[in-house]
């Protein structure tokens, strides 16, 4: 690294932030807030000495062999070096009509050189900055937000495609627009940062809203906990408009008693074979579920539970879904993907800086 205080950001951990149900007025914290739109990608800390270039995960993981196109892009434009914190996210659609895409974006994940290569060509990703930690042989840690920002627009200032600067605003009223509109690019929220905060590595200093949503879904199967001991996580499934049933994701985060009483509770819908034992099957795996335990216990598809989510990714819940209630008074075969409200479309480029 070209100095100590760029080797000291480069090996912080993200600032991060911790969930609130509203886009918060900017009194509530003292110094005022800054709103963004919360990006749906990999979280990376960019770091350029000047000649080479590193990228890490939030959880301090090397992401650099994953995009060389990017790599090549930030030696090429940044004018300096310096420590970026941001998004790395892939779009995908056509002119006017493209959004972030959550399911390109994880294939770059892959074991092969030529298969990132690749991908690099045909998908190739973009970051978008959102925090300036070092400038040349200065460290912005200890600086208030503000001023980190305002370094972070001069710095980037005409870079063009593939770096681009997250849009912010204090106008609360606009932050409260860009929640609804955004989505329809695949963005997953705003996130409010305290304008007068120093960086604050590790720690939720900041606040993000994103979407509540509830959706009437059909208990498939359940996985057992890592323990060996109860449910560890539900599989869900919807009825598509062909009339198959789908898998869509699962829910968890039961607790220690709540896993054993989903056992009996589920019992009398567990599938049993000729000889009595219980029915089996397995996911499909992806490179995220390497060597993990993809097995499941399947049940009778009749039970429905109410579930909250933030957002779907085609076919299936983004994140893992939160269990709400059960439905007895639902039909299994009414549960179908009509009910989900889907965000009206709004282009990616509209959002871009």
């Amino acid at each position: 690294m070209a100095s100590t205080a760029l080797a000291t950001a480069a090996a912080v951990s993200p600032m991060l932030a911790k969930a609130v149900d509203a886009v918060p007025e900017p009194d509530r914290i003292d110094g005022g807030l800054s709103y963004e739109p919360k990006w749906d990608g990999f979280r990376g800390i960019v770091s350029f000495d000047g000649t080479t270039v590193e990228i890490a995960s939030r959880g301090a993981k090397p992401l650099t062999r994953y995009f060389p196109e990017l790599v090549e892009a930030f030696a090429h434009l940044l004018s300096g070096p310096c420590v970026l914190d941001g998004e790395i996210v892939v779009r995908s659609g056509a002119p006017g009509g493209e959004k972030l895409d959550w399911e390109l974006l994880s294939q770059r994940i892959h074991p092969a050189e030529s298969r990132i290569a690749l991908l690099a060509e045909q998908t190739p990703a973009m970051f978008v900055a959102f925090d300036l930690l070092a400038l040349g042989d200065e460290s912005l840690l200890d600086a208030p937000f503000g001023e980190r920002r305002a370094a972070l627009e001069t710095f980037a200032a005409g870079l063009g495609d593939p770096i681009h600067v997250s849009q912010a605003t204090t106008d609360v009223a606009l932050a409260r627009r860009w929640l609804v509109e955004f989505e329809g690019a695949g963005l997953d929220g705003v996130v409010a940062k305290p304008l007068a905060a120093p960086y604050a590595p590790g720690k939720r200093v900041m606040l993000k809203v994103k979407h509540h949503r509830t959706a009437d879904v059909v208990v498939l199967g359940y996985r057992v906990h890592k323990s060996g001991q109860g449910v560890g996580s539900l599989l869900l499934g919807l009825y598509d408009a062909d009339g198959e049933l789908r898998n869509v994701g699962g829910a968890s985060a039961f607790s220690d008693a709540r896993r054993l009483e989903l056992v009996d509770e589920l019992a009398p819908l567990v599938l049993h074979d000729a000889s009595g034992a219980a029915v089996t099957g397995e996911t499909e795996r992806s490179r995220f579920s390497s060597g993990k335990d993809v097995s499941f216990v399947r049940l009778e598809p009749t039970r429905v539970m109410e579930v909250r989510y933030d957002q779907m990714e085609g076919m299936r819940f983004r994140h893992t879904v939160q269990f709400d209630r059960w439905r007895p008074d639902r039909d299994a075969r009414s549960c179908t993907f009509e009910q989900l409200e889907r965000p009206i479309a709004y282009d990616l480029s509209d959002v871009l800086v």
